[in-house]
């Protein structure tokens, strides 16, 4: 589990698609979980200033792998005992986001970023989500995708610096969204089940 805080912004060494390289100043052990761009990786390496995690078949059909390249995320697993901020992050990215438009404010940058609308339902105005692992949250959402703005300190301290239109970013939307949404999902599926075998049951006699 994660928080959404970034740790570090790590440095690539190389990604050949399976294995990713990144020079940092953390160091894990072999077989610790650490978040990546938002993605949950296991590492497999360790070197003097670097280690080595690997990136599975199905990790790489979701998400947003040229974003493994320059300076990345990197936020290590929670443990127990440590203080907890942001938010429940799982490192499970559900999509990939595009950013269609960016704009400045006063104490602030506004980011609009579009999904695919059958994850719409899991991103709440004011709630909780992921981008590239960081935990932000939700001015608003429409028909598309949603808004959110970037404070200063976040502009410089993570990649949304360098973020511009068309660039696009793992997504993992609010644990809680999707459990709520999944219960009240299986409950109206068994609704409809229950009424089916009643009326089979009628057609019968």
């Amino acid at each position: 589990m994660f928080t959404g805080l970034i740790r570090e912004m790590a440095e690539v060494i190389s990604f050949d698609n399976k294995f990713l390289s990144l020079k940092a100043k953390y160091r894990p052990n072999i077989g610790d979980s650490i978040a990546v761009n938002g993605v949950c990786l296991t590492v497999v390496k360790v070197g003097e200033g670097n280690f080595t995690v690997e990136v599975a078949d199905e990790t790489r059909s979701v998400v947003a792998l040229e974003n493994f390249s320059g300076q990345v995320h990197i936020e290590p697993a929670m443990q127990m005992g440590d203080r907890f901020e942001g938010h429940i992050v799982q490192g499970h990215v559900d999509t990939i986001g595009t950013i269609t438009k960016i704009e400045k404010r006063t104490n602030g940058t506004d980011f609009y970023i579009t999904i695919p609308t059958k994850f719409l339902e899991y991103v709440i105005p004011k709630g909780s989500i992921t981008i590239d692992g960081v935990s932000l949250t939700v001015n608003d959402v429409d028909d598309n995708g949603f808004r959110l703005t970037i404070i200063p300190h976040t502009m410089k301290e993570t990649r949304f610096g360098s973020y511009s239109i068309g660039t696009r970013v793992n997504i993992e939307t609010d644990l809680f969204a999707r459990y709520v949404a999944n219960i009240l999902d299986r409950r109206e599926q068994i609704r409809k089940k229950g009424w089916e075998n009643i009326e089979h049951i009628q057609s019968l006699y």
